[in-house]
C-alpha cells in the first residue's frame, strides 16, 4: 500500500502542465466565442415534475414506503411512547406558551368579570368559565393567523431566512433555551410555588423566586427528582457503553414514568407528602368551530411575532439534528408544515405549535429515527385524552422535571463551543455569545432577533474589512500566491498584483483605494503633488537665475529677455509654473519627485462577487489616477455576473475598454509585459 502511495506520488511530480495559446483579454476571447442560443423556458406540467413538487410539499409519500421496519421500528416505538408520556401534563414550548398567555391576558384581563356582586359559587364559576373560554378562543384564532402567515410564507419560498441562522448562532440560542428550560423545571425538581415570569430578564426573575422560596422545598418531591435523575444518569450511561450490543436503548423514561406513578399511587405522596402530581387530565375532544375572525385586527401583530419564533426554534432545533446525523433540511417544508398543523389544529380549539426542546431531546436520545416516533406520540397523547388519562394522574410531576433536565444534558455540552470557537474563529465566538447572552436576558423572541441582526452586522464587517494582498508568481508556473506568504514567490519587475477578499462595493470602496495605495507603494495624489510642487519650486530656481544674470550684465539684456520669454517667465509682471514636459532630464531629475516604481497594476477579481455603482466610480477613478502618473491599470479572473454588472453601470467607455480585462492573471501579467516592453522600444527609438 504504501509502495502504491509512493509511486502515484512520483508521477504526480512528474506530470507536467503544459499550455501554449495567445494571451486572451475579454475582447479577444468574446470574439472567439459563439454564445449559445437560449430557448425561452415555458411552463409544462409532467407527471414527474408534478411527483416532485408533491414529494417536496409532502416528503413522508417518498420515505414512507421505502421505510426500515427491522432497523427503525421498535427504536420509533420506544421513543414515541416515551415523548407521548412527557406530552401530556405541559405546554409544547414554554416560550410560545408565555407568548399565546401574554396575549390572551391582554384580550381578556381579570377584569372583565364583574366586580362587586353577591352570587353564589355556581355563578363564579360561570362567570371564570366565560374568561376562560374567551381566553381559548383568542389563543386559537392567533394559532389559525400564525398558520396562515406560516403557509404563505412557506408557498412563497421564504424559507431560504434560514441561512441566516448559522451553526454559532443556532448553538449559542438553543443553549440559552436550553437554559430556561431548566430554570423553568427547578420549582417542579423543588416542589415549590412560584409564578411564572416572561419576557426580558425573566430567567433572572424566576431564579430570584425559586431561592426566596428555596426553605419551602418539599424533601419528598426532591428526593423522588433526584433519584429519577440518577436512574436517567445510568441508563443513559449504559445505553452509551453498550450501544453495540444492545438491540434497543433502554427505555429509560418510560421505566421511571412506571415507576414514579406507581410509587405516587402506592404512597399516595400527593395527599401524604404534597407531592404535586399531574392531576386531572380532561377526557374527549371538542367539536369543530370556526376561529373568532373579529379578533384578528388586534393580534395579527402578535400572530406574525409567533409565526417568526415558532419557525425559527424548529428550524434551530432541526439544523442541530441535522448536522449531527448528516441530512439536509428545507426551511419551505418547515413553514409549510408548521402552517398546516397551526391552520387546520386552530378548527379543532388547538395551542400554536412548534417544536420542544425537551422532547424532541428525548425523541432523539431515546431512540426515535423518523417521523413515526412523531405520529406514535401523537397516537399515545390521544389516546389518554379519550381513554386511559386517568393512569397518568398520580405521576409527579418532579419526575417530568428530571427526564427534562437530564435529556437538556447534551445542550449544556453546547458551553464547549467557546473554547472551539476561541481557537478557530473570534468573530463566530462573537455571535455566539451575543445569541447566548440576548436569548438568556431579553427572551428568546427578542433575544433571536438581536442575534440575527448581529449577525448580519458581522457579515457586513467582513465584507468593509477584507484582507489585502499583493501578489507574486511562484517561478516558472502560472500560480499567484501572497508574496508575504512565502519565499519562492517573486514579484514582476515593474508589475504590482493587488488582490482583495471581498466584493467592491459603497461599504469598502474608500478602505480599498486606501488600502491598494498603500500596499502598491504608489499614491498617485501624491506624485502629482511632488510634481506640481517641484515645478514651482523650478520656476522660482529659474526666477533667481534670471535676477542675477540681470546684475551681472546689463549688456546682454535682449538676450536675457529673450531666455526669459522663452522659458515662459514673468508675463506681465508674474510668474507662470513650467511644464515637467519644458524640463531637461537633468531639471526633472533635480526638481521632480521619481516617477512611480511600476508601469502596470493588475486588479484581481477572483473574489469579487458583485460591484454597485459606487464600486464601478471607485474602480474608474483608480484607472483614471493611475493613468495621470503613467501607470496602466488592468483587471484579471472578471467573472460574467460582475462583467455584466460593470457593462449595465456604464462602466466601460472610450477611456476604459475591455481590451485591459483578462481572462486570469497570468495573461494580464504577459499583456503588461508586452506592453512595456513596446514602450521602452519607442523610447530608445526616439
Amino acid at each position: 500500500m504504501e509502495h502504491l502511495q509512493e509511486h502515484e506520488a512520483s508521477l504526480e511530480q512528474t506530470q507536467r502542465y503544459c499550455v501554449q495559446r495567445p494571451i486572451y483579454n475579454e475582447e479577444l476571447l468574446q470574439g472567439q466565442l459563439h454564445r449559445r442560443e437560449r430557448t425561452p423556458q415555458t411552463l409544462s406540467c409532467s407527471s414527474k415534475k408534478a411527483k416532485s413538487h408533491l414529494y417536496s410539499c409532502i416528503p413522508i409519500l417518498k420515505w414512507l414506503p421505502r421505510y426500515p421496519v427491522k432497523e427503525y421500528l421498535l427504536g420509533d416505538i420506544i421513543s414515541g411512547i416515551s415523548t407521548g408520556v412527557m406530552q401530556l401534563p405541559q405546554g409544547t414550548f414554554a416560550v410560545i406558551s408565555m407568548m399565546v398567555g401574554g396575549v390572551a391576558v391582554r384580550e381578556v384581563p381579570d377584569e372583565m368579570i364583574p366586580v362587586g356582586y353577591n352570587s353564589t359559587n355556581v355563578t363564579d364559576s360561570l362567570d371564570f368559565d366565560a374568561r376562560d373560554t374567551k381566553r381559548v378562543q383568542v389563543a386559537v384564532t392567533l394559532a389559525f393567523l400564525s398558520g396562515i402567515i406560516q403557509l404563505c410564507l412557506g408557498l412563497l419560498r421564504f424559507g431560504f431566512v434560514a441561512i441566516y441562522l448559522t451553526e454559532p448562532l443556532v448553538r449559542g440560542f438553543t443553549t440559552a433555551a436550553a437554559v430556561h428550560v431548566f430554570t423553568s423545571q427547578l420549582k417542579y425538581l423543588l416542589g415549590i410555588k412560584t409564578s411564572r415570569y416572561s419576557g426580558p430578564l425573566s430567567v433572572v426573575y424566576s431564579i430570584a423566586a425559586v431561592l426566596s422560596k428555596i426553605t419551602t422545598t418539599n424533601i419528598a418531591a426532591l428526593i423522588v427528582g433526584l433519584t429519577c435523575i440518577v436512574l436517567l444518569l445510568i441508563g443513559k450511561e449504559i445505553n452509551l457503553r453498550f450501544k453495540k450490543k444492545l438491540p434497543v436503548p433502554i427505555p429509560m423514561e418510560i421505566i421511571v414514568v412506571i415507576i414514579g406513578t406507581g410509587v405516587s399511587a402506592g404512597m399516595n405522596l400527593s395527599e401524604s407528602y404534597r407531592v404535586d402530581v399531574v392531576g386531572n387530565i380532561p377526557q374527549g375532544l371538542r367539536a369543530p368551530a370556526v376561529p373568532d375572525i373579529q379578533l384578528i385586527p388586534a393580534i395579527f401583530v402578535d400572530a406574525i411575532a409567533i409565526a417568526i419564533v415558532g419557525f425559527s426554534m424548529a428550524v434551530s432545533m432541526a439544523k442541530i439534528f441535522a448536522l449531527k446525523h448528516g441530512y439536509a433540511i428545507d426551511g419551505n417544508q418547515e413553514l409549510i408544515a408548521l402552517g398546516i398543523c397551526n391552520f387546520v389544529g386552530s378548527f379543532f380549539q388547538s395551542f400554536s405549535i412548534t417544536c420542544s426542546m425537551s422532547r424532541s431531546l428525548v425523541q432523539e436520545s431515546t431512540g426515535g429515527k423518523t417521523q413515526i416516533a412523531g405520529a406514535l406520540s401523537s397516537i399515545m397523547v390521544l389516546l389518554v385524552i379519550v381513554a386511559i388519562g386517568y393512569l397518568f394522574e398520580p405521576l409527579p410531576q418532579t419526575v417530568l422535571a428530571a427526564i427534562v433536565m437530564v435529556n437538556l444534558k447534551g445542550m449544556f455540552k453546547q458551553f464547549g463551543d467557546i473554547a472551539h470557537f476561541w481557537r478557530t474563529s473570534k468573530i463566530e465566538l462573537a455571535i455566539w455569545v451575543v445569541a447566548f447572552v440576548a436569548s438568556l436576558f431579553l427572551g428568546l423572541d427578542y433575544g433571536l432577533l438581536t442575534a440575527v441582526a448581529f449577525a448580519m452586522i458581522t457579515v457586513i464587517y467582513r465584507t468593509q474589512s477584507p484582507q489585502y494582498r499583493i501578489l507574486g508568481q511562484i517561478p516558472d508556473t502560472d500560480i499567484y500566491c501572497d508574496v508575504e506568504e512565502y519565499e519562492e514567490v517573486k514579484e514582476y519587475p515593474g508589475i504590482k498584483i493587488f488582490q482583495a477578499n471581498a466584493s467592491l462595493y459603497f461599504a469598502n470602496s474608500e478602505s480599498y483605494t486606501s488600502a491598494l495605495k498603500k500596499k502598491t507603494g504608489v499614491d498617485p495624489c501624491a506624485v502629482l503633488a511632488a510634481r506640481r510642487k517641484a515645478q514651482k519650486r523650478h520656476g522660482r530656481e529659474i526666477k533667481k537665475a534670471n535676477a542675477l544674470r540681470k546684475q551681472a550684465s546689463n549688456d546682454v539684456e535682449a538676450s536675457v529677455k529673450h531666455e526669459i520669454a522663452n522659458d515662459e517667465l514673468p508675463v506681465n509682471g508674474r510668474f507662470a509654473e513650467a511644464s515637467v514636459q519644458d524640463m531637461s532630464p537633468d531639471e526633472q531629475e533635480r526638481f521632480v519627485e521619481p516617477k512611480p516604481n511600476i508601469h502596470s497594476l493588475i486588479l484581481d477579481f477572483t473574489p469579487v462577487n458583485f460591484v454597485d455603482s459606487v464600486g464601478a466610480k471607485t474602480l474608474k477613478s483608480i484607472i483614471k489616477e493611475y493613468k495621470e502618473v503613467g501607470v496602466r491599470v488592468c483587471i484579471a479572473s472578471c467573472s460574467a455576473p460582475v462583467m455584466n454588472e460593470l457593462t449595465r453601470l456604464s462602466f466601460f467607455d472610450n477611456t476604459v475598454t475591455r481590451e485591459w480585462l483578462f481572462h486570469s492573471i497570468h495573461d494580464a501579467v504577459l499583456a503588461c509585459q508586452v506592453k512595456a516592453r513596446s514602450g521602452s522600444q519607442a523610447d530608445s527609438d526616439l
